[in-house]
């Protein structure tokens, strides 16, 4: 197509795109196709990707495209393919370091398999909630959902979800009903009690994190676990919600207790608390106290001392997540069974040998 013959056509589009009342509409496919000198069936098969056009007249095509500001229907190509590149996430806070670093991955992975997402947050857990947020969603055209289930439903001993629905479920004890990604919460409580044992500590106490928490529940059961199997003696749980102030106020008592030699916190904030709370009650770390921590948060190498503390992926977590849910919404099946992340020991400077052995 020459310039001239170009300027004409773009000339009749534009004459062709104003309405009786003098206000442009945009370019339409058959704009497109008549300023490329196609038909719209080639424009929209060049719009949808497909094979089969000459790559000149797909040039062609693109070019009238750009030359026009067309943009394709991705709502109308969407119904057509029953496709909508769009992955729903439920959750209910991001107060937390592990849902924020989730759900980053999350979106991270999703849009490097083309999909975007739709973020549905739940004020309360309950299932009522959980079934308006999956019904609001399916309104807003979704191809799979990620529930990132990190407590007990206050209204449901489990999740029950509709049926027919491509779902992931992220921390959650679901296995045998859904498709669930978690990091291995158990081993890395158990590899921290164990780490604590070996220095010679007699027991350890253990700062837990809240009761509905699924994560919580499992760091506390290993930890007694591990224990129990050692016939060593196993102490009152202390329980925090998560935060540096609980563990903190926590701290206060646990800095009282003269047999309190090793704490196994159920998260780095509450470890972070904790530590002060020691400080300021004269036990040193870790040469009167030993403390562990979980999550391994980018600050805790900063803490004072570096906290020894649980690594556990997010990233890989929030990866799996998107994998599963584009595995089952490509085979049209339903996935049920639990992939485990692994986590790994950190050693740092807040552990070392019971003051007896030192």
């Amino acid at each position: 197509m020459n310039r001239a013959k170009t300027l004409a056509a773009a000339e009749a589009v534009a004459a062709a795109g104003t309405s009786g009342r003098g206000r442009p509409r945009g370019p339409s496919m058959a704009d497109v196709a008549r300023l490329a000198g196609v038909s719209s069936q080639t424009v929209s098969r060049v719009s949808n990707g497909s094979s089969g056009v000459v790559e000149e007249t797909r040039q062609r095509v693109l070019a009238a495209m750009r030359e026009l500001g067309y943009r394709p229907n991705s709502a109308a190509r969407a119904l057509k393919a029953g496709e909508f590149r769009t992955l729903g996430v439920i959750l209910f806070t991001l107060s937390t370091t592990g849902n924020v670093r989730t759900l980053e991955a999350i979106t991270e992975s999703a849009a490097k398999e083309g999909y975007a997402i739709t973020l549905m947050p739940v004020a309360v857990p309950t299932h009522t909630g959980v079934r308006g947020a999956i019904s609001r969603l399916g309104e807003l055209a979704v191809d799979g959902i990620i529930v990132i289930m990190e407590v007990h439903l206050l209204d449901s001993a489990t999740i029950s979800l509709p049926p027919h629905i491509q779902v992931v479920v992220a921390d959650s004890d679901a296995g045998d009903r859904y498709s669930v990604v978690d990091t291995d919460q158990s081993e890395g409580a158990r590899m921290a009690v164990h780490h604590l044992l070996d220095l010679g500590h007699d027991t350890v106490w253990h700062l837990a994190g809240p009761e509905e928490s699924f994560a919580a529940q499992r760091r506390t059961d290993a930890w007694r676990a591990v224990l129990e199997q050692a016939h060593r003696p196993v102490p009152p749980v202390v329980r925090g919600d998560w935060s540096a102030e609980s563990g903190y106020r926590a701290g206060l008592l646990l800095a009282d207790l003269p047999d309190c030699t090793a704490v196994f916190a159920a998260n780095d904030q509450m470890a972070l608390g904790l530590l002060r709370a020691l400080h300021e009650r004269g036990r040193r770390v870790p040469q009167d106290v030993s403390v562990v921590g979980f999550d391994d948060i980018a600050e805790a190498s900063s803490f004072i001392p570096p906290l020894t503390t649980v690594h556990q992926d997010f990233g890989e977590v929030g990866r799996r997540c998107v994998e599963g849910v584009l595995q089952q919404i490509r085979n049209r099946t339903a996935e049920h069974g639990t992939t485990l992340v692994p986590t790994r020991l950190v050693l740092r400077a807040s552990t070392g040998p019971a003051p007896s052995k030192a």
